[in-house]
């Protein structure tokens, strides 16, 4: 008798079927984005290093002295950000530059020195070795920072550099952070000097040789947010048109103000970046 019974084969069925492991790939995948994301810092990080000439021992350092404000979230402290190594790094730049210009100008008196110090270690000037350093996009910003991101970046350039000086001292010691200071400062130094006189004290000078009062300042608008606030202000003078000024602080916006007064009424001898 012929057996009809169909012969059971060893075939795996649809639901026995071998399936790749979806949640093992996924959690490769986000292991190689993390890596990815790792490596990419890092190659970050020493990009910036090479920029400023010094390897951190602690990266941390490197990150905070980057780190605006406004990138913190709203739980974290302010102390993250670069504020206090800006603190410190200001201080350890007077120093540095004070030496150097000790031992630069033998002959020179102790108010020459100080008005050389006083130029070289302005906001401007620190600004400006962040933007020779190539410093400015490295900033990290939150979403008020980007929303602003041209004037805030250039209002916080000088303040980022001094951070830089800061992260240096803490992880290199004095000699890291006075050689970044001597490679990026000696030949500012060695330029003549350029006239520091304020443009309020050029205005109110100019004022009083024509019989007028003192210049007159007044605050037009305060605009930004708290941590980082614009100023307009305006300089009346008697028989003259208000000439106004915006600045990251009321000083700073008055002297704008002074300078394009003098300069609208042809007075010589200002300039709007003391």
């Amino acid at each position: 008798m012929n057996d009809e019974t169909p012969a059971i084969r060893d075939t795996p069925t649809q639901s026995e079927s071998p399936q790749p492991d979806a949640g093992r790939e996924a959690a490769a995948k986000k292991k190689r984005g993390r890596g990815s994301a790792k490596e990419s810092a890092k190659a970050a990080a020493a990009a910036i290093e090479a920029r400023i000439g010094h390897k951190f021992a602690d990266p941390n350092l490197l990150t905070t002295a980057f780190t605006h404000v406004s990138a913190l979230k709203p739980a974290r402290n302010r102390a993250e950000s670069y504020q206090r190594l800006e603190f410190l790094g200001d201080h350890v730049l007077g120093l540095i530059v004070s030496d150097m210009l000790y031992r630069a100008f033998p002959n020179a008196d102790e108010g020459e020195l100080s008005k050389r110090l006083a130029d070289l270690v302005r906001k401007e000037s620190c600004a400006d070795v962040a933007k020779s350093l190539g410093l400015v996009d490295d900033i990290k910003l939150g979403q008020v920072g980007a929303s602003a991101s041209a004037r805030l970046r250039k209002s916080v350039l000088g303040d980022i550099c001094e951070a830089v000086i800061g992260a240096v001292f803490l992880d290199g010691g004095y000699s890291a952070a006075a050689q970044f200071v001597e490679r990026n400062w000696t030949e500012r130094m060695r330029k003549p000097r350029r006239p520091l006189r304020d443009p309020k004290t050029v205005l109110q000078e100019w004022a009083q040789s024509k019989g007028m009062p003192t210049p007159v300042y007044r605050e037009v608008e305060r605009t930004g947010p708290h941590h980082d606030p614009q100023f307009r202000v305006a300089v009346d003078l008697p028989g003259l048109a208000s000439a106004e000024g915006v600045g990251g602080s009321k000083r700073a916006a008055e002297k704008v103000a002074a300078s394009v007064m003098i300069e609208r009424e042809g007075v010589g001898g200002g300039s709007n970046d003391s």
